[in-house]
């Protein structure tokens, strides 16, 4: 059987932590962010991590 590949999309988006989440980026922040408020693009700054369900998806993506 020949190895797995990885989903090369998925690897590009989803770093693993080292407590085991995965972390993610934040969507609506690579342009024209002077229409948002400043509030919503300070929250956009900080770290998210993928739902509990959706890690076991990921990492198989990544592997």
């Amino acid at each position: 059987m020949p190895k797995m590949k990885s989903v090369k999309g998925a690897v590009k988006r989803f770093k693993v932590k080292k407590n085991g989440t995965v972390k993610r980026g934040t969507a609506f922040r690579s342009h024209i962010l002077t229409k948002q408020d400043a509030q919503t693009r300070r929250d956009q700054n900080t770290p998210k991590v993928i739902a509990k369900v959706d890690e076991a998806n990921i990492k198989a993506m990544i592997n």
